[in-house]
């Protein structure tokens, strides 16, 4: 069971990553970890950097996966990000995405929330 929830979760990242390049983002890191913190993934726009959790599900039976990104895991991911800006001396704008993918009989449902939250939230 729980090498399941580790497969459905890279192969998340995976379809979150191939998603996100066709959007025209450059993927600058993946599973990225400060102590025990870590960020799924790493892009960045033009002109900002983009700090992504991706949450998948087999199905929407315990509804959407974003919806299970709560305050302590923002805060995590907003600790983790500061803690990357300060190493690689980035001034970009910071933005805090959501990629959210559901399995289903055709495929997968990918939804991307740019600004699902911020730090200030």
């Amino acid at each position: 069971m729980e090498n399941d929830h580790l497969v459905l979760g890279e192969q998340g990242e995976d379809l979150a990553e191939k998603f996100l390049i066709r959007k025209g983002y450059s993927i600058l890191e993946r599973n990225w970890k400060n102590q025990h913190e870590e960020i799924d993934i790493i892009a960045r726009t033009d002109s900002q950097l983009v700090i992504v959790e991706v949450k998948s599900r087999s199905s929407k039976a315990f509804g959407n996966p974003y919806d299970s990104i709560g305050i302590r895991k923002q805060r995590l991911l907003v600790n983790a990000a500061e803690a990357y800006i300060i190493k690689f001396n980035s001034n970009l704008e910071t933005r805090f995405d959501v990629v959210s993918i559901i399995r289903t009989p055709s495929g997968h449902e990918i939804q991307h929330i740019e600004g699902a939250f911020s730090p200030f939230d």
